[in-house]
Order: structure tokens, then sequence, then C-alpha cells
């Protein structure tokens, strides 16, 4: 099936994530992108752990990457695609909860070409 397809998956992946490594760590340390997302018992949202994962990800050599960080990349792919289509009408979208969980998924909406 193409979507197991490694190269599929990698392809995807890029596509979703426009910000590099450096952006997401930054953004990661920030207060908006600690305040939004599904938090866990240990209080760090799903997205915010998910970002620090992308952050090794996109560091990671291709012939590096094991199973596991394939089937997180299909699912940021999946995320991305999935929030995307959920563009709020009216809401001021550079100051969103919407791009803010976005952004800690790797993905600014606001953000040309990447």
């Amino acid at each position: 099936m193409a979507h197991d397809d490694p190269d599929t998956i990698r392809r995807e992946f890029a596509e979703a994530v426009n910000m590099t490594p450096a952006e997401l760590e930054t953004w990661l340390d920030t207060d908006e992108s600690q305040a939004v997302g599904q938090k866990d018992g240990d209080g760090e949202s799903t997205g915010h752990a998910s970002g620090r994962r992308i952050v090794d990800l996109l560091r990671t050599a291709k012939g590096d990457l094991t199973g596991d960080d394939l089937a997180h990349m299909r699912k940021v792919h999946g995320y991305v695609q999935r929030h995307l289509a959920q563009e709020p009408a009216k809401e001021d979208v550079a100051t969103s909860t919407w791009r803010y969980s976005l952004m800690n998924w790797g993905h600014d909406p606001l953000k040309k070409g990447g």
C-alpha cells in the first residue's frame, strides 16, 4: 500500500512540516505553545510532545528512521491535513489557538513557501 511506503511517508511529512527544527524549538519554548492542546497527566499537551519529537525527526538521517518514526511522521501528516480543514472563518488566525496547535505539530499556516 502506497500509504505505508517510507518514501511516501517522508514526502508527506515534509509537505506537512514547514517549520525548521530551530523555528519549532523556539516556538515550543513559548507560553502560547504550551497553553494549547489536550493535556495528559504530565501537563504537556499531545501536540507539544509531538513537536519535540518532530524536531528530533527533522534532525534524523533518512536511513536512521525507525518504524515508530515513520508511524509518527504519518500521524503528523494526518493531523496537519485534518486541522487545516478546520480553519476558523472569522477569528484572527495569527493569534488563534488553531494556528498555535498547528505550529506545535510543525506547521505554521501563515508561513509562505514551506
